[in-house]
């Protein structure tokens, strides 16, 4: 076999492995409405998704006030979690997963979602023992700063030069650009890909096929 490029491999959770953008984002929408804030648009609540929640929600709702964060957050929850068990993987995204697998990656997630939602998410049967660490926004810092990547890659003993980053958001890539690690975009998600290119990924995958091929050929 070719000599492989990276040996861990990150994978942003929303809207690059999950099909919960559409969700997240009138989860957002609504929890701002019932708190009696300007309601934001698809796109500003699309936005914030790989954020932390309250920096993601404060970024959403400029006009809440700092008091009533903490009922922003819980309405969020309330409108995600009603409806969470409609969403799934996107297809195609467990094969591509086992083949990384299988050619002794270490693979992880660094995530803007909770360690209790994530944790929830992995006890699927299909992802027990997929992912070998995770980082969660509550447990470190948010996106964009590096120190989701720089804790997984000191977890591991690698090198940023041996790491690439995998997300669907411009915070993804310049999380990735901060930690000195190469990434690769995807376009299905939450952020339009236009954004994309000053952050310098590898590639820009339009499904999680091309995304497969291209780690297959190059990763």
């Amino acid at each position: 076999m070719r000599p492989r490029q990276f040996d861990l491999i990150a994978f942003d959770w929303d809207g690059t492995l999950f099909d919960s953008t559409a969700l997240i984002t009138r989860a957002i929408q609504a929890a701002v409405a019932d708190v009696g804030g300007t309601v934001p648009t698809d796109q500003s609540a699309s936005y914030v998704i790989g954020m932390g929640l309250m920096q993601a929600l404060a970024h959403a709702a400029p006009d809440v006030p700092k008091e009533k964060y903490p009922l922003l957050g819980e309405r969020y929850r309330h409108h995600y979690m009603a409806r969470q068990h409609d969403l799934s993987l996107f297809d195609g995204v467990l094969p591509l997963l086992a083949e990384l697998k299988g050619r002794h990656h270490w693979l992880t997630v660094a995530t803007g979602k909770s360690r209790t939602g994530l944790n929830e998410v992995l006890r699927t049967v299909e992802l027990q023992g997929m992912f070998d660490a995770s980082r969660t926004a509550d447990e470190t810092a948010g996106k964009p700063s590096p120190l989701m990547l720089e804790e997984l890659m000191a977890e591991f003993g690698v090198d940023p030069a041996r790491t690439l980053m995998i997300g669907d958001t411009t915070h993804d890539l310049q999380m990735a650009l901060n930690a000195g690690c190469a990434s690769v975009g995807v376009s299905y998600g939450a952020h339009e890909p236009d954004a994309f290119h000053v952050l310098q990924p590898l590639h820009v995958a339009h499904s999680v096929k091309e995304l497969h091929g291209w780690l297959s050929a190059n990763a």
